[in-house]
Order: C-alpha cells, then sequence, then structure tokens
C-alpha cells in the first residue's frame, strides 16, 4: 500500500509577535527562525512518522533542495520531486504569544505544475492513494488523471479559494477540511450544518471537519462520528492541520476502524501544538503512543 502526496514545498519564515501586525502597523518581532514548511511537506512527514510508506511529487526551487534532503532524511521517497528555477513557495508567519499563527503565503514553484509533470508522477501504477492540498497548479487535471486510473483521492481543501468550488468533487474519495473552509464551501457555520450540506450535494464523499480545540468530525452516507480534542498546552498550532491530515490519511489508508483513525489523528495533533515550528514539530507514532 502506497501513498502519493503531490503536494507543496515550502519555506517558512517565522516571526514572533506580541500580536498579529494591524493594517497599517509597523511591528517589530522578538525573533526570527526559518524552518521547512507548506501543507504538502508536512503531510508527507507526518505519513511516513505515522509508519505508511509515501511517495511526495511536486517541485521545489533552486533554493530548496535542502526540502528534498530534509524529506529523505525523514524517510519520504522523493523520487518524483523535481527541482525548477526560481524560488521555492515560502509562508511569513506570525506566532503570537498564545501560540496563535497568521500565515501569507507565496506559491513559488509550487505553482509550475504542468500537466506533464502530473503525467510523469502518475506513469506510476504503484499508488493507491493520493493526496493533495490546495497550494499547487494544475490540480483539476490530477483529481481527473488520478480518478481515470482508479486511485483514491484524498484532499484537504487548503488553502481555501474562490476555485476549488469549481473542482470535480465527485471524483473525490475523502475531504478534510476546517471551520472555515467548510463555512467558505457552504456558507453554513455550524458544522453539522456543514457536512451535512456537502453530503448533499456529493453523498458518495467521505468528509472530515476538523475542530480546533473541539476536535473533530467524520461524516460519510451512514452517519457522524465526533472525537473531542485532546488537552495540552498549546506552543505552536502552526503544524497541526497537517499532523492531523498526515495521521488521519495514513491510518484511513491501513483501513482501521474510523473511531481509532480519528482519535490517534487528534492525539498527533494535540502533541504537535506542544512544540515549536510545522514540519519540526510533527512527532511519531512511537511518541504519540508513549507521551498520549
Amino acid at each position: 500500500m502506497t501513498i502519493l502526496n503531490f503536494g507543496s514545498c515550502c519555506i517558512d519564515n517565522v516571526y514572533s509577535v506580541p500580536h498579529f501586525a494591524r493594517p497599517g502597523e509597523t511591528l517589530p518581532c522578538s525573533s526570527y527562525e526559518v524552518h521547512p514548511g507548506g501543507k504538502g511537506l508536512n503531510q508527507s512527514i507526518a505519513i511516513a512518522a505515522s509508519g505508511v510508506e509515501v511517495h511526495h511529487a511536486g517541485k521545489v526551487g533552486n533554493d530548496g533542495q535542502w526540502l528534498i534532503d530534509l524529506l529523505k532524511n525523514r524517510g519520504v521517497v522523493t523520487d518524483e520531486l523535481r527541482v525548477d528555477e526560481g524560488p521555492s513557495g515560502h509562508a511569513n508567519i506570525q506566532v503570537t504569544p498564545d501560540g496563535e499563527n497568521s500565515i501569507v503565503l507565496h506559491g513559488g514553484s509550487n505553482q509550475k505544475i504542468t500537466h506533464d509533470d502530473v503525467d510523469t508522477a502518475l506513469r506510476n501504477d504503484n499508488y493507491e492513494f493520493l493526496l493533495i492540498q490546495n497550494e499547487i497548479s494544475s490540480l483539476d487535471y490530477l483529481i481527473e488523471q488520478a480518478a481515470a486510473r482508479g486511485m483514491k483521492i484524498f484532499f484537504n481543501a487548503a488553502p481555501m479559494t474562490e476555485s476549488v468550488k469549481s473542482l470535480p468533487f465527485e471524483l473525490v474519495d475523502l475531504l478534510i477540511i476546517n471551520e472555515v473552509e467548510g463555512e467558505a464551501l457552504t456558507g453554513e457555520s455550524e458544522p453539522d450544518s456543514i457536512l451535512t450540506k456537502i453530503l448533499g450535494r456529493f453523498p458518495k464523499l467521505n468528509v472530515v471537519l476538523t475542530l480546533g480545540q473541539d476536535g473533530a468530525r467524520y461524516a460519510d452516507s451512514e452517519g457522524f462520528l465526533s472525537q473531542s480534542a485532546i488537552k495540552v498546552n498549546a506552543v505552536d498550532t502552526t503544524g497541526a492541520g497537517d499532523t492531523f491530515t498526515g495521521f488521519f490519511v495514513a491510518q484511513y489508508a491501513l483501513g482501521r476502524p474510523m473511531a481509532e483513525v480519528l482519535e490517534l489523528a487528534c492525539r498527533a495533533a494535540a502533541l504537535s501544538v506542544t512544540r515549536e515550528g510545522a514540519a519540526s514539530s510533527i512527532p511519531t507514532a512511537d511518541e504519540v503512543a508513549a507521551k498520549l
């Protein structure tokens, strides 16, 4: 069983600030650090950390070889990852004392994915599952081609943009979103209403709605399932969503019972917020089992 994650790789510039910068405000930071990031990179590391084989496809810029090296060192197969001219994608992240974050993203090489790149990555018939996020180009073509090859498609629809609404959701098997993304897709703000509306449009879809401090909910045609969040002292929430997604996708692909999948993903996300950084905060399955 092999997962192909066709996703982003980014360089994260992290600024520690007393509060998020307001319009017109010049705000000094108390510290500045550079970290690896991108939802794709983080989720690949999380899948590998959970003990499942994952291949990462995508592009980095001519400043991004260290991102490829990092993925390799964390157990991710990088044969489908290419180096492109120009800069890698990068994010400017403000982190407040209570661990909340605000992110501005530049796509860089992540937005240079072509149809040829998709065809090249999908030539391997051994991939059973495809994980994608909304940080690369050619998503519609990627979904269509993966579905034509019989792959099960997992879509983390983040960050949310207007273009997401026109993607072929009928070809997607599993959708993972948070409350903000769910409201943008449906116009609803209450979790059950979000899930009900999505399933009303796409009854064959399996949906996961992450709720931050309130845990997560799973829904399919047979009903809903809830998992409470694990209470911890948060230091940095930057990588929580990606940790949850990676662990969830890995265990879901293994066919574990949904209640176990939800609980393990929530536990992994909880442990990640007790550490600083995004990729660097992702725990291993053994750490999750030992500490929570």
